[in-house]
Order: C-alpha cells, then structure tokens, then sequence
C-alpha cells in the first residue's frame, strides 16, 4: 500500500467537497505529510489486525483540509469499500448539533439557560429524587442549563447490572425503545424518580433527548424539520437525516462487533439500536438519532470553527458559541465515567481544561464529542484544527484507537 497520499491524488479523488472546503497540501496550513502518513498507517493497522472492517480520518486547519483517508471497508463481508461518502451512525455526535439547534432559539429570546424544565414540559415537574432507596423531594427544579450538561439528575439505565431504582425502572419502562414520538419517551421518562438532586452531579444521560422535545415545544415544529431548516439546510448537510432513505442504502456502512473470543470482528445482528436508522419514524431521538457522512460533518464542524458561519450562512453568534464551550460543571462530582481526565463539560460539548490530567498534546480550549459506534470530532480554535474519526463498531475500539488518532494529528503540527 502507497501510504503517501500526493495532493493531485487529493483532488482528483474529491466528490462535491473538494468544491466546498478546499483540500490542500498539508505543508500549506502548517502540517506535515510524513507525519499525517502515520495516521494511515495506524489505521491500516487497525485494519489488518481484524480490529476494525474500514475507517475514514479527517484532518483540517485553517478552513482546509490536510488529510482526508478512506481505509479498509464499509461493508466487508459483502466487498463494499469505505468511501468518501459513507453514512454512518453517528449516535451520540448528534448531541452537539441539538445543542447547536437548541441554541438558535436561545439567540431568538425563546428560552434562558435558567429557566426551569417545567415551564414548557410540566410532566418533567417535580420529579422526587432517589436516595437510599427512599424516594425524597428535589431540593430543586431541573434547568435547560441543566439538561445542557448533563446535570439534571437523570441517566442512561446504567449497566445492566446496576441496581440503583431508578436504573432498573429505566431499563423496565424501555425508556429509549419502542417509541412512537418523543412524547412516548417523555410520558416514560416522568414515570421515573430521578437519580440525584438537579445541579449535584454529572451523570451522562438522556437530557439531550428531552432538548428535542424542548426545540419542539419552542418552535412548534417536529424536530427533524427543525433540524432541517435551521442546520442541515443552511450547512447543506445532504446526508444528515434520522433514516437512511432506501436510494441510499448501498452507502450506509455495516455496524461490526467483537467476536466470543474476543480477537476479531463480526457483523452486528440486527438490533433496536443498529436498525433505527431503516425505517420511517417521527421517534427523533436528539441524542443519538442521527446518521451522518464525514462530508457533512465536517462542514457542522468548520461552521463552529468559524464562529458560527459557514458560506455567509450563520447559525449562532460567536459569543453564543463561546458559551456553550465554557466549562459548566467545574467542581461538581462525576457520577458517570464517560467524560475523560481533564476535560469539563460545557452545553453539549466536552472542553479541554488540563493537558497534564488528559496527557494529550492537544490544546486547552479544545472541544469534541463522540459517538457510541466510535466516530469522534473535535474542534480546537486555537490551532484552528478540526479532527474526525469515523469508525462502526460496538464496542467502538479493542485500544485507544480514538485517542491516538487525535495524538496523531497533533504531532503533524510543524509550523
């Protein structure tokens, strides 16, 4: 394999995003070719080790793009190639873009980040509170500010084994399964005590969900119209949809999970979770509904680089962007695990505040999220530099395969 990728290769490989965000040398932004060669070569690895069926990588700085590298397939067992214009599953990476539409409403005077969840959806009012098995009142009302870092006192149904009672009533009522609409989910999430006190922890959770259904109430519109109108359209986001229609389907990427003995992959049986994408349904999940081509992903992520435009097209203010990348949840205690060592949690976004605690060589300030099948973004405006990994495996990796892809684009910095 000729890992060196030449910048004519580059361009005579493009579809309509060579046309869009341009594609480079990486000398011209200040990266190293032989250095962003070792992100291939760790990605073929990945490949050739079984551990992943296909990637795509994407490097950008300054408006540009560096390296773009399809690897491997997008369906292997049925000899499909991973391409440029792949659709994956995004999952949890469809959180930011809610924050981002959630926000265009906030710019418009609709909502405050103080405002209690009550006032627009009243069945998420006075909610009692778990505590030692003894069910009490919240010492306070959930808040949008709330729902946006993940501190409304709510959750994911933990593990299957967890026993805390409002875990196994989650994992009972099917709270993410089955739903007609959002106000299925909603009429299901009311029947639950929440797990903390609102503001007392972090907890990962199904907040961002329940931001759906706020946009929806707010705007007096479905969300995926809303999506449509405010960020898919304006972004021209083509691909970015929560169904993969069927003039599409031999672009939609095969979901893959680890073999019983653990050393290989396999394909995923067909599942709640890698089959919603197949079929029509007004269930818009806003925190993990979404699927997504790096192609459209990336123009998300540039918009938010640029300061909230893309193409003359603004979405939010740059102020309302430096916001929502604020550390919000500084000195409150981590219930859940999925956050990483130095980093904070602003609206919808996990922010970079320690580089000696996270030990990764990239900057303070710099914001990403990740998805359950193992995609990942991250935006750092300082070295104005966007990074997307896209991957489809559950669990999403044997290694730090994620992690390292972001090192690995850091160390391509030369200027």
């Amino acid at each position: 394999m000729k890992l060196r990728i030449s910048f004519l290769a580059l361009t005579l490989s493009a579809t309509a995003l060579g046309a869009e965000i341009p594609r480079v040398s990486p000398s011209e932004v200040g990266l190293s070719q032989d250095r962003l060669d070792r992100i291939t070569r760790a990605l073929q690895a990945d490949v050739d080790r079984g551990h992943l069926a296909g990637a795509i990588g994407v490097v950008a700085r300054r408006g540009k793009i560096a390296y773009w590298q399809p690897v491997g397939m997008a369906d292997r067992e049925a000899g499909a190639p991973m391409r440029d214009d792949t659709i994956f599953r995004i999952y949890s990476m469809t959180k930011p873009i809610i924050g981002v539409a959630l926000m265009t409403l906030y710019e418009e005077g609709k909502f405050a980040l103080g405002d209690q969840v009550r006032k627009y959806i009243p069945e998420l009012g006075r909610l009692p509170v778990v505590t030692d098995e003894a069910e009490v009142e919240a010492r306070r009302e959930m808040t949008v500010q709330d729902l946006m870092r993940h501190t409304a006192g709510m959750s994911y149904g933990g593990s299957a084994n967890s026993k805390h009672p409002t875990d196994k009533l989650f994992r009972e009522l099917n709270v993410l399964g089955d739903n007609r609409s959002i106000d299925d989910f909603i009429e299901k999430l009311a029947k639950l005590p929440l797990k903390h006190h609102p503001g007392s922890a972090w907890e990962y959770s199904v907040s961002v969900d329940v931001q759906g259904r706020l946009i929806e109430v707010l705007s007096g519109k479905d969300l995926a119209s809303f999506l449509e109108e405010r960020v898919f359209g304006p972004l021209d986001m083509r691909d970015t949809s929560f169904t993969v229609p069927p003039p599409k389907k031999d672009r939609f990427v095969q979901m893959y999970s680890r073999t019983e003995d653990r050393q290989g992959i396999e394909p995923s049986p067909p599942s709640r979770s890698t089959g919603y994408f197949d079929y029509e349904s007004k269930w818009y999940s806003g925190g993990g509904g979404l699927v997504s081509t790096a192609r459209d992903y990336l123009r998300f992520c540039q918009m938010l680089l640029n300061g909230g435009v893309l193409d003359g097209n603004r979405i939010l203010s740059r102020k309302t962007l430096e916001l929502m990348t604020t550390d919000h949840v500084k000195g409150v205690r981590r219930a859940s695990s999925v956050l990483s060592p130095g980093y904070g949690f602003g609206l919808d976004f996990a922010v970079h505040m320690d580089r000696a605690k996270s030990g990764l060589n990239g900057s303070v300030g710099e914001y990403n999220w990740g998805g359950l099948a193992g995609t990942i973004f991250w935006i750092d405006p300082m070295e104005e530099m966007v990074g997307l990994y896209m991957i489809q495996a559950l669990p999403p990796r044997f290694s730090d395969s994620r992690g390292q892809f972001k090192r690995l684009a850091y160390q391509a910095i030369v200027d």
